[in-house]
């Protein structure tokens, strides 16, 4: 049976126990958009659940499989063959990773090259990152700060700024985000982008059979009550997160509207991390939805420049 043919009844008659649906949002009067400074304040409450929660995750996800700080130790890289085939060189560039979590990829940028500047707002985790920069002797720098705070903590510009895999969910103002980048880039600088493809973040992570949560924006978070990590669900946590979905429309409009140029864009049937349990892996490094192969976008891929002088 045909995907869209499976989804036709959740539609009609929605679960009402469904983790992270209507019952569990909490819907505001819409307002007009926000400066950096005032997002911050607006949410404030939803900004210090997720930290909490990626407080709890830093310290559990570096020791797990999934991300193989052993492996890293030993010289491999975690950067994934999409992002390589974006920035295959970045020797001598500045590089800017915004929420960089606990910095495995920051620090193989750096292996690469880079100059690079790690940004998360969970204090664990950047205390991890700098760890293990030290350890390694890895030439990185790591600034724990809000991403919409950065032009009170961050100065100087870069040739490169890199945001990736789950990152977009967690703000709730994109065309703040396309100014803080352009901000950041200096004149011909690039942003690329390569993350969970909207359409992936709407099928039920459990079965993958039918469609449980929104595509389109809404200034209301989506909020989540979980136990574990996608990396470990053992792992005895529990936490409380607020999610925020973005359309590609959204994505792309952000940065032409901060006056960027959108120099290409890709889209994938898999995922390199299999980080949910409806997918499985089908060759090696790729991971799909059951019974779905090749017919659901997975990832997206964006590369888009700041005009020169």
């Amino acid at each position: 049976m045909h995907i869209l043919q499976k989804i036709a009844p959740f539609f009609l008659d929605p679960p009402a126990n469904l983790t992270g649906w209507c019952n569990k949002r909490t819907r505001r009067r819409k307002k007009p958009p926000m400066k950096s400074s005032s997002i911050t304040q607006q949410y404030a409450h939803e900004f210090q659940q997720n930290q909490q929660a990626w407080d709890q995750l830093a310290q559990v996800n570096v020791k797990t499989a999934f991300y193989d700080v052993a492996g890293f130790k030993e010289g491999k890289t975690s950067l994934q063959e999409p992002e390589l085939a974006m920035l295959p060189d970045v020797k001598g560039k500045d590089l800017l990773h915004l929420q960089c979590h606990f910095g495995l990829d920051t620090l193989s940028w750096a292996r690469m090259g880079a100059r690079a500047t790690g940004v998360d707002f969970s204090p664990a985790a950047i205390d991890l990152a700098r760890s293990l920069a030290d350890e390694l002797s890895i030439p990185a720098s790591f600034i724990c700060s809000n991403i919409y705070e950065l032009p009170e903590t961050l100065e100087g510009s870069f040739d490169i700024v890199f945001v990736s895999y789950g990152a977009l969910c967690w703000l709730p103002d994109l065309k703040i985000w396309g100014s803080l980048v352009r901000r950041m880039l200096r004149p011909g600088g690039q942003l690329v982008v390569v993350e969970f493809h909207p359409v992936s973040q709407m099928i039920d992570e459990k079965t993958g059979d039918r469609f449980a949560y929104p595509y389109f924006y809404d200034e209301s978070p989506l909020l989540f009550e979980s136990e574990g990590s996608y990396a470990d669900p053992t792992a005895p946590i529990k936490r409380v997160m607020n999610e925020w979905c973005h359309p590609v429309s959204e994505i792309i409009t952000a940065l032409l509207t901060a006056g960027l140029s959108l120099d290409e864009i890709n889209e994938y049937p898999y995922s390199p991390y299999g980080c949910w349990p409806m997918l499985e892996e089908t060759t090696k490094g790729r991971w799909e939805v059951k019974e779905q192969h090749g017919r659901i976008p997975l990832l997206l891929s964006l590369r888009a420049t700041a005009p020169s002088l």
